[in-house]
């Protein structure tokens, strides 16, 4: 009995994880679906969802009207950038945070995280007239500096919540042996904690890739990534369902992509520490 009603619950558990991916996965296959659909299919109000006339002139028309590939490039730049530098400033502060505790360390853990749930409207006229005082408006620098600064937060926290989990006897010993504060950052920590790093790393890419708000605000031709090249299609003179669902789909194919190749490394991350 026992075993049947285990069989039974994995059963249970199994449909229900399939049915949530089904539901999540589902607007993904309807903007696939449509951008292979011409504007007149796109738009019927009893659309069908695989019987129709194939075409891939969404696709050749949003190539030859927009740079896909300097949008592309954008995206690149200003993901893997910010990722890379809030790294930079992230990896000392968790460590310090982590390893050199005060009375206000938890404090200064829940104000980082309370500007997460600051609207962006509210900073958004400071921020704007900075940088055009800077030069900094449609620039991949000024993207570079926007991402790393929203996301910093989160990457301070998930990398402390890492270093957390290492144990301080092993950084003690490293001291014991003469290593300083460079040495145990990068020699004894960083091999350690590698995997939440990778996982840090790829969470921020992902978040950077998907920015809209700010990319629309601050970016007008030279700067703008994938996230405005999508919110182009929607002009005053109405929305392009197919064409809009094209450049969706050439938008998230590269970071689907990157996440289904790194996905083991992003889930071995997240673990990071669940099990001692």
């Amino acid at each position: 009995m026992a075993i049947n009603h285990s069989n039974k619950s994995k059963l249970v558990y199994t449909l229900l994880a399939w049915g949530i991916s089904g539901m999540l996965f589902f607007p993904i296959l309807w903007t696939i679906l449509t951008s292979f659909k011409t504007e007149v299919e796109a738009i019927a109000s009893s659309p069908s969802l695989f019987m129709f006339s194939w075409t891939l002139e969404n696709y050749s028309d949003v190539l030859a009207r927009s740079p896909y590939f300097n949008h592309f490039w954008n995206s690149v730049v200003v993901s893997f950038g910010s990722s890379l530098l809030g790294l930079l400033i992230a990896v000392p502060a968790a460590w310090s945070m982590a390893f050199v505790q005060t009375k206000r360390t938890k404090n200064l853990l829940m104000w980082m995280l309370s500007t997460k749930m600051l609207p962006p409207v509210g900073v958004l006229i400071p921020i704007y007239l900075m940088f055009r005082d800077f030069g900094l408006l449609d620039t991949k620098l000024g993207l570079v500096i926007v991402m790393t600064l929203i996301n910093l937060p989160i990457m301070v926290w998930m990398l402390y919540t890492y270093f957390r989990e290492i144990p301080h006897e092993i950084l003690e010993a490293a001291r014991m042996d003469g290593a300083g504060i460079k040495e145990e950052i990068f020699h004894v920590l960083l091999p350690i904690a590698l995997p939440g790093i990778a996982s840090t790393l790829l969470l921020n890419v992902i978040l950077a890739w998907n920015e809209a708000f700010w990319t629309l605000i601050l970016t007008a031709a030279n700067a703008a990534p994938l996230t405005a090249f999508i919110a182009s299609y929607s002009s005053p003179e109405g929305l392009f369902y197919a064409k809009l669902s094209a450049a969706s789909v050439m938008a998230i194919v590269p970071i689907l992509i990157l996440g289904w190749f790194s996905q083991k490394q992003l889930v071995r991350g997240l673990s990071f520490g669940a099990v001692k």
